[in-house]
């Protein structure tokens, strides 16, 4: 398998922090806590395997007390909320994600827009 180092790298820092503030907080535990084998875990953190599904990601975050939006942006995979809202209007989702990218639109701009949004009608 190809691996995902940086990811792995990362859960690997996460998951020693929090043993430094849990010591019962081995990797056997989280392992077994996500459904996985330690050996999955170990591999994964050092690039030798890829990362485990969206929703396994998520969970990791849940645990380790991480944003789960970096863990997936990291591990390349998208949150499979984000997927279930384009499918229940994909026409309008992705018109709107072609034109940002068509407009150029920045990542200060998107921050704006969703600012607007959760705004409105408040």
């Amino acid at each position: 398998m190809a691996g995902n180092l940086q990811f792995g790298q990362r859960i690997r820092e996460l998951r020693e922090a929090k043993k430094r503030t849990d010591p019962a907080f081995s990797l056997r535990q989280f392992a077994e806590a996500l459904n996985l084998s330690a050996t999955f875990i170990s591999k994964m953190e050092t690039g030798q395997f890829d990362p485990p599904s969206a929703e396994n990601i998520k969970k990791m975050a849940e645990l380790l007390g991480a944003d789960p939006y970096e863990l997936l942006q990291l591990a390349q995979k998208p949150d499979p909320e984000l997927v279930e809202m384009v499918k229940e209007q994909p026409k309008e989702m992705a018109d709107f994600l072609r034109t940002a990218r068509e407009k150029g639109v920045t990542a200060a701009e998107l921050t704006e827009m969703t600012r607007k949004l959760r705004s409105r009608g408040k």
